[in-house]
């Protein structure tokens, strides 16, 4: 999935995914569990949000020192993981 794509839909994280504090992650509907850093943790409550990626890209830039194209390509490749993960809801 391109960043154009991303920019017109809002994703969805699963539900019924259990996220502490501090990045783990645990999906109760296959028993996984997962640790994310500081930054993944926010990623995931900006999604969780229902922030798009333009949103979330301005949210992030402006907090860390990272660039627009360089983050956009960091959250496809976030984005592709979590979907590999089975973590996204396509669905909603």
């Amino acid at each position: 999935m391109k960043a154009q794509q991303l920019n017109e839909e809002i994703m969805k994280i699963k539900k019924n995914l259990a996220i502490s504090d501090t990045g783990f992650v645990f999906d109760p509907s296959t028993g996984d569990s997962y640790t994310l850093n500081p930054v993944g943790l926010e990623l995931i409550q900006l999604i969780k949000s229902g922030q798009d990626l333009p949103a979330i890209t301005t949210h992030i830039t402006g907090k860390y020192d990272v660039d627009a194209i360089a983050f956009e390509r960091y959250y496809l490749d976030f984005i592709a993981t979590l979907r590999q993960m089975h973590l996204i809801d396509d669905n909603a």
